[in-house]
């Protein structure tokens, strides 16, 4: 199980990447498009990097649903390889078996 805090941390970082992307996007418009003037690209990048850092997606770690752990994780079941092979186990997981021989 990993720590409460290290979890609260990742879903605080969810919803401030929520709440800023459409800033987030129009900030990086300007700074992309070549047909605005250089002035105004220097202060869009100024104001982008003023932004809080956690509200980049790039700083959301992908965690178990289950236990919370960030390493060996499955995106398509949203699992840590440890869960997995324990609901795959025990039948949990439709389609899925646990080979044994």
């Amino acid at each position: 199980m990993a720590k409460q805090s290290s979890i609260n941390k990742n879903n605080y970082r969810r919803m401030l990447v929520a709440q800023k992307a459409a800033r987030r996007a129009k900030l990086k418009s300007i700074i992309g498009n070549e047909k605005t003037s250089a002035p105004e690209r220097m202060q869009a990048t100024i104001k982008l990097a003023q932004m809080p850092r956690n509200s980049s997606k790039t700083r959301i770690r992908n965690r178990c649903e289950v236990t919370g752990r960030s390493r060996g994780y499955y995106r398509k079941l949203k699992l840590c390889r440890n869960q997995l092979r324990e609901l795959a186990s025990q039948g949990m997981i439709p389609g899925m078996t646990k080979s044994s021989w």
